[in-house]
């Protein structure tokens, strides 16, 4: 699954050296005692259920396509540094409180134009001869992708599940699968707007004594 860049027109931009289709590699070692199966669920050696190939970004490039740029870094090339600083929303003006809320409508409303959503498991789609995608708000992709990440285990067979362990949060991944995810979260919210300054806002609850 090697997308072509619309800026060369090339697998993963590779006449502009962005990337190249390389074979997905992951690890062989087993999964912890936490899910005692193996070959079951789709999740299981992520991604290799749905696709063995996939763009390699060179540089500071980095996407499905690698037409996008590392966290940190834009420009045309991909070279300038560029930080962005998170706020407390409690510090956020009504119009900037508002711009944000502006932007998840928008994004709530608008329908990728670069991702489906799987509506069934690997083996209910037939090993692929019968497609179960869905196209998907920005917003709901990110709803999705959270649950997917999170969901229990499917073992085959009706209600046979396996609920010992949520992969986003049972496991030593909390912390940097949910960083990754809302870096992602903010790149896509910046695609869809053009504000390539937006960070998502936070809450610093730590001296709140009551919800506010």
């Amino acid at each position: 699954c090697c997308p072509t860049w619309e800026g060369d027109g090339s697998f993963c931009g590779a006449l502009s050296g962005r990337g190249s289709c390389q074979d997905v590699s992951i690890t062989d070692l087993p999964n912890g005692p936490q899910f005692p199966h193996s070959g079951i669920d789709d999740k299981e050696r992520w991604p290799l259920v749905f696709y063995n190939r996939t763009c390699q970004c060179a540089a500071n490039y980095m996407g499905f396509n690698c037409g996008d740029c590392k966290f940190g870094y834009s420009g045309a090339n991909c070279g300038q540094r560029r930080e962005r600083i998170r706020r407390n929303i409690f510090q956020l003006t009504s119009a900037e409180k508002n711009k944000v809320i502006a932007y998840l409508n928008l994004a709530k409303n608008t329908i990728s134009k670069d991702y489906v959503i799987s509506t069934g498991t690997y083996a209910e789609m037939n090993n692929g001869s019968n497609p179960l995608f869905a196209e998907i708000s920005v917003y709901d992709l990110f709803v999705w992708m959270h649950y997917y990440a999170s969901r229990d285990a499917f073992l085959g067979g009706p209600n046979n599940v396996w609920t010992d362990i949520d992969f986003a949060h049972e496991s030593a991944a909390f912390l940097p699968w949910h960083r990754v995810y809302l870096l992602h979260w903010e790149n896509e919210i910046r695609k869809l707007t053009g504000d390539q300054d937006f960070t998502i806002p936070y809450w610093d609850w730590r001296d709140s004594q009551e919800c506010v």
